[in-house]
């Protein structure tokens, strides 16, 4: 791959609203190149400043005019490809007010993918293992056009707080948004 070839590509992908890719997505735009080659070819891009590379196999268009204040949830999103994931814990439940604290460079999700933290120059992004069907999932988020993951509502976060074992006493008096029985 040439840098004027990845510079063509990455632009029109940038049309479409695309500036998280894959590894295997990069090598579906150039299918001709070895995996040996392709690999150089990845780190001579990085070093030139045309991907910034966020987490293993997985690059960000730094040049990316479609880049938003979402670009954490893509890369969340890309980095549990198959599984269902959506923001919820402290993220949300900040965004809600209904904790104080407010996560300033940390993303927290909910996943049916494994649990881990991934560092990346977007922010560190938590995942969390949930058991949850994916009707109960569907059920218990919303979609916010724009927005690449799906969101906890109120109660299901305080729920997801609490069930995964974390620090319910931030919650912020009569915000808990869990009937009491």
């Amino acid at each position: 791959m040439t840098k004027i070839e990845l510079i063509r590509r990455l632009a029109e992908l940038d049309r479409r609203g695309i500036h998280v890719l894959a590894r295997r997505d990069i090598e579906k735009l150039f299918p001709d190149e070895g995996e040996k080659a392709m690999e150089k070819s990845l780190q001579r891009m990085v070093s030139d400043g045309l991907l910034q590379r966020v987490a293993k196999g997985l690059y960000v268009n730094p040049a990316a005019s479609s880049k938003n204040r979402w670009i954490a949830e893509e890369i969340a999103k890309a980095l549990r490809p198959g599984c269902l994931s959506y923001v919820s814990l402290e993220s949300i439940l900040s965004e809600y007010g209904a904790i104080s604290q407010i996560p300033i460079d940390r993303i927290t999700v909910m996943t049916t993918g494994r649990s881990g933290l991934h560092k990346t120059p977007f922010g560190t992004i938590e995942f969390t293992h949930t058991k949850r069907t994916r009707s109960e999932i569907l059920g218990r988020t919303l979609a916010p056009k724009g927005r690449p993951l799906r969101i906890a509502t109120r109660s299901a976060a305080v729920r997801d707080l609490l069930r995964s074992g974390r620090n319910a006493n931030m919650i912020v008096e009569g915000e808990s948004g869990v009937e009491e029985s």
